[in-house]
């Protein structure tokens, strides 16, 4: 169930601040309330509205530095501003200044719910286009679901139990197993569906940049930071963040991150104020964070704090008798976005598909597969269209070294063939070890000078 969203009234009387509070908790909105701007600049700071309305009049301070200090600790929350009536010429200086509206006195509580709820819808848009922005040019690959292999429905099964708590989740597994279409799935099997689900790459985001990422800055905290900026922790405020390679995580950080999930607050950079959120998080790896804290690059409270509820997701090749299903799945779905013919696989090609040991995981078949779809020509896909990258070439018969050697001849004549070839390979190899130089080769192999020289005579070597 989605929670009530919050909104901030700044107003000194008493009898209309109620008036307000009552209608719009009557529309199942959460408030608190400031009498002034020095109260409702504290409770910004503590509570992060997602609306704020304010007086423009106040007893101390104003409306005006009330709308500064909400747009200063949140450019996009909306601020309606009420004033009494034929003052009309303020409300237009308060919008703008970035207020989204006004309210005239006496106030119609009809008018007034229906600017909160433009108010708050014009919010959620704007939540929502600055995630879709970012989750556009990911490449979602196959539903959860694609095939029917035990390992796999333990998996969703642990899923099903974890997303009924708001308990960290560790996904453990290999690159390209779709830890992140798992994350997703426990996201979208939570009461948090309908909120953000908000990810991050820890290990593509370079360490000096990831600390602003995850917590934001503020305006001036480093050059070039010429106005506040959320970072992923805001961003995914009621929802689920998703750290994706946690075990790249700078040891800097590890501290920051684990005080955010134990006390759900922290500060942005070149910041003081502490920014509370609710986010439930999912940390994935595919790397042992055990050795890492073995090694001292973990640390050991973050890592129990993230594997309370480990989950590990199985390897493409531990689950073979899901490769055609999800073959054929990936085969029709780029067919539609290509708009091809749909194309089958050959009895060839999905053999080779099924003994192939990919060490990329669902995400490499899932590129094998669109690749595969462009290259095709007529309506089937043969192996030559696969080009899978690390198909081991058929195993050489080991031949034995002494088909070389010329055995004919007696025993003497063989034992000295044998020897002489020996003697003349291991006098030019510790020759090239000297780089030519003959008194340093016969201190390596231990005889005097004239006997090499004599050797390299006998032998024919240059």
């Amino acid at each position: 169930m989605t929670p009530p969203a919050q909104i901030l009234i700044v107003e000194d009387k008493d009898s209309l601040r109620t008036m307000l509070r009552h209608a719009l908790e009557r529309q199942g909105h959460a408030v608190v309330e400031a009498r002034d701007q020095p109260e409702a600049v504290k409770l910004l700071h503590q509570t992060q509205p997602a609306l704020v309305l304010s007086d423009l009049r106040l007893p101390a301070g104003d409306g005006f530095g009330v709308l500064r200090a909400s747009k200063e600790i949140d450019a996009d929350v909306p601020v309606i501003v009420m004033t009494a009536y034929g003052s009309i010429e303020d409300a237009v200086a308060a919008m703008k200044e970035g207020a989204l509206d006004f309210l005239a006195k006496p106030v119609d509580p009809d008018h007034l719910i229906l600017l909160v709820s433009r108010a708050l819808d014009r919010r959620r848009i704007v939540t929502e286009n600055l995630l879709l922005k970012e989750e556009l040019a990911v490449r979602r690959g196959a539903p959860l679901l694609v095939g029917d292999d035990p390992s796999l429905r333990k998996v969703f099964a642990a899923l099903q139990r974890a997303a009924s708590t708001d308990t960290t989740v560790l996904l453990e597994g290999e690159s390209g197993t779709g830890k992140e279409l798992f994350a997703r799935s426990l996201h979208a099997l939570s009461a948090r569906t309908d909120e953000p689900f908000v990810a991050i790459n820890c290990a593509a985001i370079p360490e000096n940049l990831l600390e602003t990422e995850l917590f934001g800055h503020e305006k001036g905290a480093f050059t070039g930071a010429v106005a506040r900026k959320p970072g992923k922790f805001e961003m995914a405020h009621h929802g689920t963040l998703f750290l994706d390679e946690i075990g790249d995580l700078p040891i800097s950080l590890q501290a920051k991150i684990l005080r955010a999930l134990e006390e759900k607050r922290f500060e942005r950079v070149g910041g003081t104020a502490s920014v509370q959120v609710d986010v439930r998080l999912v940390a994935a790896t595919n790397k042992g964070l055990r050795a890492a804290v073995a090694a001292r690059r973990f640390r050991e409270d973050l890592y129990f704090r993230l594997s309370v509820f480990p989950i590990t997701v199985p390897p493409l090749r531990e689950r073979r008798g899901d490769i055609p299903t999800l073959a054929r799945y990936f085969v029709d779905r780029f067919c539609r976005d290509m708009k091809k013919n749909t194309l089958t696989l050959s009895p060839e090609a999905l053999d080779q598909l099924v003994t192939y040991k990919w060490p990329g995981n669902v995400r490499e078949l899932q590129n094998c597969i669109e690749r595969a779809v462009i290259l095709a020509d007529a309506d089937t896909i043969l192996p030559r269209h696969l080009h899978l990258s690390f198909v081991e070439a058929p195993a050489q018969v080991e031949r034995s070294p002494w088909e070389h050697i010329d055995l004919t001849g007696t025993l003497n004549e063989v034992s000295r063939r044998v020897a002489g070839e020996a003697e003349r390979r291991k006098i030019a190899e510790v020759l090239r070890e000297a780089d030519g130089n003959k008194g340093r080769a016969a201190e390596l192999l231990q005889v005097s000078y004239k006997t090499l020289l004599a050797k390299l005579k006998e032998n024919r070597i240059e």
